[in-house]
């Protein structure tokens, strides 16, 4: 059901606290939750379910590297056995040993370039908008306080036992999240 609110988002003073929160909320069901924070908390992450996401960023390296491997190999291979074959020293036209060093960098190099966008994409960058950045205190993100948001978009969400939910983990405030 497509609410007319993004979430609510409730406002903590401490990293203990937002961790104690978020515990509670993914133990009472809720699993479309993210954490704000001035700084990286140790395990924040598992509180909310962000591993239990399969990881992709991997199968992107890899089919980087994969792509890397096939242009180093094919590119020169088109070049010293099919677009201008040179006998130098009596060796074959596609001699593998001397092929070693491109393919090598060029498959680092796209798997590299794999592991970058890959972590773009799959995190949503750019987003120069979204809407928790409607809640007036929420630039202490970046400063001071800590925030937890439920989104309006998981299973279990119903404004009013969403929000009585959230002041039972007594924050600071609660929030309604506009879009």
């Amino acid at each position: 059901m497509k609410h007319p609110t993004y979430g609510l988002m409730a406002e903590f003073d401490s990293p203990h606290d937002l961790v104690e929160a978020a515990h509670k909320a993914y133990a009472a069901g809720y699993r479309k939750l993210d954490a704000y924070s001035p700084f990286p908390i140790h395990g924040l992450s598992e509180a909310i379910g962000f591993g239990e996401k399969e990881d992709k960023v991997p199968l992107a390296v890899l089919l980087g590297g994969i792509a890397g491997l096939s242009a180093g190999l094919g590119l020169q291979y088109w070049a010293s056995a099919i677009y201008y074959p040179l006998n130098v020293g009596g060796r074959p036209f596609a001699s593998w040993p001397s092929f070693v060093p491109v393919t090598f960098e060029l498959t680092i190099l796209l798997a590299a370039f794999g592991a970058v966008l890959g972590m773009i994409i799959m995190n949503g960058f750019p987003q120069p908008y979204h809407p928790v950045f409607n809640v007036d205190r929420f630039a202490l993100a970046s400063t001071s306080q800590f925030f937890l948001c439920i989104e309006s978009e998981d299973p279990l969400f119903e404004p009013d036992r969403t929000g009585e939910f959230l002041k039972s983990l007594q924050p600071r405030e609660v929030n309604e999240v506009a879009h």
